[in-house]
């Protein structure tokens, strides 16, 4: 079963998240908003399919990213999020939440060995 699929986004904690959105918008020519910047990309293997990794500086004292005590976590992409879930859980992996869906995917949280969060996206096409 094919897992991870790409890098579906990465979120950081800083001191000031509208200062540093607006450093990479004028430093570097992000394309800010108040949820950070979203690149859009074409899939390799089809290319008529496009997909979006987002890129997002939270607050320093934001608790999303809890329990890990790191200061990111990474979002992947997934196919069949709720087949992946059934089998980590079998392998012992520790899911954080129950899979939520929302407008734009499904969304599920789980710790690696080290105790990082990892945010596990299957997109809605």
């Amino acid at each position: 079963m094919k897992k991870v699929t790409g890098i579906g986004g990465i979120f950081f904690k800083c001191k000031d998240p509208q200062k540093t959105r607006d450093w990479y918008k004028d430093y570097l020519g992000l394309n800010t908003t108040p949820y950070g910047t979203t690149f859009e990309w074409r899939d390799a293997n089809e290319p008529s399919k496009t997909g979006v990794t987002q890129w997002s500086p939270f607050e320093e004292k934001t608790n999303y990213f809890e329990p890990s005590s790191k200061d990111f976590m990474i979002n992947y992409r997934v196919e069949n999020l709720e087949k992946l879930v059934d089998e980590l859980k079998k392998e012992g992996v520790t899911i954080l939440d129950a899979i939520e869906t929302y407008d734009y995917g499904k969304f599920v949280h789980i710790l690696d060995p080290e105790g990082n969060k990892i945010e596990l996206w299957e997109p809605k096409e």
